[in-house]
């Protein structure tokens, strides 16, 4: 008798294992800097009776003591994030009195499992109705997670959730893409004008119209450079224009670039090297520092953007080479503006 209940008892937990395992789960295909939109309900899906794999470490989503968060009926999506590139994924309900959920995590492309019988993953975010206001920062009825890749494409699995119980509710799916972008073998030749500065200030007038394309901006993200991550590379997919000068000892350099239409979204980068260095991009495998300035795709807290871009750097005990690019954001190929150039010396 003893046998027989616990051949049922095994029988259950493996039914309920095979069931979440196979779940339906839809794909959905991204596009670079673009945003795609799904319909779904909620009442596709089922409870997981099992929320332990989320606690876990190997997995880290979301604590025990949130499982009521996420209670509900799980529904799987699945896509992929190519590498540099950021995803953001929002659920919003159709009706804004549906508490919702979402997790999202990231495994490799050929990992098949799903929860809860996921052991492990490189990376899971969550979001959940808070159970308390936060200081400086506001929620609705929307949920959103933040995924990143680097140096390797992922797939990606979402779950949007019902919280407290909930097994119907109506929302929009939305998955924005920023970067990702596939990169050209084909480079185009970039050469430097020489910026000889005279006293305190030089200014310098040019046009995109002369620079050239960067396909490959994966120097910029090497760590041997640090100038700017591989997801904001669509700031810098334009033209670039590309000067020389030389940053004197014991001062620093203050370089500001101006658009003459203030409707031009334009970047920036400065690096500094050895005086004798030739090195350009796409080919510079390393330097000393390098800045970027670029548009924001937020407001920051006690801080202010306008059209122009600038960035700084400081010289100590001897001279440098600087090498300032000028360039066109989301694609922007000709544009009119001034290269301020300041020094200060300490």
């Amino acid at each position: 008798m003893r046998i027989r209940i616990l051949c049922v008892i095994l029988s259950l937990f493996s039914s309920h294992n095979i069931i979440a395992q196979h779940q339906s789960i839809t794909s959905i295909k991204v596009k670079p800097n673009y945003t795609v939109s799904y319909q779904g309900n909620i009442a596709d899906g089922e409870k997981l009776s099992d929320l332990s794999w989320a606690a876990n470490s190997s997995v880290a989503c979301f604590p025990a003591t949130r499982n009521q968060k996420f209670s509900g009926n799980h529904t799987f999506y699945t896509t992929t994030i190519p590498k540099r590139s950021e995803m953001f994924i929002k659920v919003i309900p159709k009706n804004k009195n549906h508490n919702l959920s979402v997790y999202a995590y990231l495994v490799g492309e050929q990992n098949q499992q799903l929860p809860p019988n996921l052991n492990s993953c490189i990376t899971c975010e969550a979001d959940f109705k808070w159970d308390y206001k936060r200081r400086g920062k506001t929620q609705d009825h929307t949920r959103m997670v933040r995924l990143n890749a680097i140096n390797n494409p992922y797939k990606v699995v979402i779950g949007v959730v019902g919280a407290e119980g909930l097994t119907e509710a109506d929302f929009t799916l939305q998955i924005q893409l920023k970067g990702g972008e596939e990169v050209s073998k084909v480079t185009s030749k970039i050469e430097a004008t020489n910026i000889v500065t005279k006293g305190a200030v030089t200014i310098t007038s040019g046009n995109l119209m002369k620079g050239s394309l960067v396909p490959d901006l994966s120097w910029a993200a090497n760590s041997s450079v640090a100038c700017f991550p591989a997801t904001k590379n669509q700031k810098f997919s334009g033209n670039h224009v590309v000067y020389t000068t030389t940053i004197p000892k014991y001062s620093e350099m203050f370089i500001t670039v101006i658009p003459k239409n203030k409707n031009h979204n334009l970047s920036l980068y400065a690096y500094m090297v050895g005086e004798t260095n030739e090195a350009l991009p796409p080919n510079l495998n390393s330097c000393i520092t390098c800045e970027a300035d670029y548009k924001w795709d937020r407001k920051w807290r006690g801080k202010t953007q306008d059209h122009t871009r600038k960035v700084r750097l400081n010289a100590i005990n001897r001279p440098y080479k600087v090498v300032i690019g000028v360039v066109g954001a989301e694609g922007l190929t000709e544009a009119d503006y001034d290269v301020k150039i300041e020094i200060k010396r300490r």
